[in-house]
């Protein structure tokens, strides 16, 4: 009687994804060993690592800080977002003057009838008119400020905590206006709240700030100087800003963030508290606004 040949091997299974099982392939994660397809692989240092394992060490990688507790900027986005809005409005002034500015403007006796917004769109607003003509140099000046000193801040404090020195200065300088002016446009509240945090954070990290400081007194000369331009923005825009750089700069390491986060917080209730009880004094001293 003939013996049978021995059967064939089974063929030995084929390794498939993890996460897509119907994909093969003969690529292992390096950390928890098990099987991924080109979708799935993440180059690491040594081979590859799956999506879990990549997230899960992400978890222990420290993010990089600003000597001031904010993420690491290496692209100034809040700086460019803020230039973008401010040419963007400057075109819709030129398209729609009137509807826009008188709108949108800082106007001391509609901000106290409660149109609270002026408190901020007046400040990416820009002089319009000016013997028949758009004055382009209001915002090629706070715009060339910005382009300058904007990254250079946003780097040092992070991108939020720049955004928040850029609002609350704006905020600043047109409460300056509500209690002191009549009217105004302009971003120059913002710029010269920058000056003030400038000088502050150049201070603290132990820089020459001269140069900050006469860049504040020489644009202080040209408020008061030349007529027509909006002292109160300049003035509570400067003041502002400084004691905002100041929160930032000098919180204490230990509970920074709450630190930094509080004292803004309190700066924009006091400033918001400012116009809900006080009333636009020039306005009515000019104007005879009614109390």
């Amino acid at each position: 009687m003939t013996t049978p040949p021995p059967s064939e091997p089974e063929t030995a299974a084929v390794p498939t994804c993890y996460r897509h099982p119907s994909r093969e392939t003969y690529v292992r994660c390096q950390r928890c060993d098990r099987s991924i397809c080109p979708d799935c692989m993440r180059e690491a240092s040594v081979g590859f690592q799956c999506p879990e394992c990549v997230a899960e060490g992400n978890k222990t990688v420290r993010q990089a800080q600003t000597a001031f507790g904010g993420r690491a900027v290496t692209t100034p986005r809040a700086t460019w977002t803020l230039l973008v809005l401010n040419v963007l409005a400057y075109v819709a002034e030129t398209l729609a003057p009137g509807p826009v500015i008188y709108g949108f403007q800082m106007d001391a006796g509609a901000v106290y009838h409660g149109e609270w917004w002026r408190l901020l769109t007046g400040a990416f607003l820009h002089a319009p008119l000016a013997n028949g003509s758009f004055a382009i140099t209001h915002i090629l000046f706070n715009m060339w400020a910005l382009y300058v000193i904007g990254p250079e801040l946003e780097r040092r404090l992070g991108s939020l905590r720049f955004l928040a020195l850029y609002l609350l200065s704006a905020l600043g300088g047109a409460v300056a206006v509500y209690l002191f002016g009549i009217a105004a446009v302009g971003a120059s509240g913002a710029i010269y709240g920058m000056f003030g945090a400038l000088f502050v954070v150049s201070r603290r990290l132990g820089y020459n700030a001269r140069g900050v400081l006469l860049l504040i007194v020489a644009n202080a000369v040209i408020t008061f100087a030349i007529p027509g331009i909006s002292w109160q923005g300049h003035l509570g825009g400067l003041i502002t800003g400084t004691v905002v750089g100041a929160i930032l700069a000098y919180a204490p390491q230990r509970n920074r963030n709450v630190v930094q986060w509080g004292g803004c917080a309190v700066v924009l209730l006091a400033l918001a508290a400012v116009v809900l009880s006080l009333p636009p004094y020039i306005y009515q001293l000019q104007l005879g606004f009614p109390g």
